[in-house]
């Protein structure tokens, strides 16, 4: 079964991740969970929440934790090559992640192969520390679209955007369009590899 890699950290956003882990094998794709350390990581609900009647509104995003992940395999154990694709979730994770030398190494890779590329949320975090999403044109969460363009890309607020080898997506609630796009890539770039 072809290899998906996904990297994860604490804090991150438990249905970026957990849809496209459940979702990828539904097509024949084995989700490969990767972290800092190969163990159990915490996931978060991050999301602004809804308020009672009265109650101030929150006007950021707000963290609960959520359900656990076990990464099965380091970053600095991942042969990029192995994989056929890459998907880069969200959450509070991404913000940390994205000094990870080994994950950095790994992001460049599909890059550089021009595997498909996933990111969602605050995925925009890694990709742009990796330096690859330069002269791209991608969406993000609205409050990363700044991250998306120091990083040399041009944000859109579009649901799903397809730059290349890059399909990104905004939160979770665009994770249908966003699977979909990338599951499609994944399979065109598997019936390009066997011709």
């Amino acid at each position: 079964m072809a290899k998906v890699l996904m990297p994860i950290g604490d804090a991150t956003e438990t249905l970026d991740t957990f849809y496209p882990y459940f979702r990828l094998p539904e097509d024949g794709f084995e989700a490969v969970v990767a972290g800092p350390e190969a163990r159990l990581y915490h996931t978060v609900m991050h999301e602004i929440p809804p308020t009672a009647e009265g109650e101030p509104p929150w006007d950021i995003t707000r963290e609960q934790p959520a359900y656990h992940i076990r990464a099965t395999v380091a970053f600095r154990d991942v042969d990029p090559a192995d994989y056929v694709g890459l998907f880069v979730s969200g959450g509070r994770a991404p913000e940390y992640l994205r000094y990870d030398e080994d994950l950095l190494r790994i992001t460049r890779h599909f890059f550089e192969a021009g595997k498909p590329v996933a990111s969602v949320c605050h995925g925009v975090e890694i990709v742009v520390a990796a330096d690859c999403v330069r002269g791209r044109t991608m969406t993000t969460v609205a409050k990363c679209a700044l991250d998306a363009e120091q990083g040399g890309a041009t944000y859109v607020d579009e649901p799903v955007v397809i730059h290349g080898n890059l399909v990104s997506a905004r939160t979770w609630h665009d994770n249908t369009l966003l699977m979909r796009e990338f599951i499609k890539m994944l399979k065109d770039a598997a019936s390009t590899d066997s011709d």
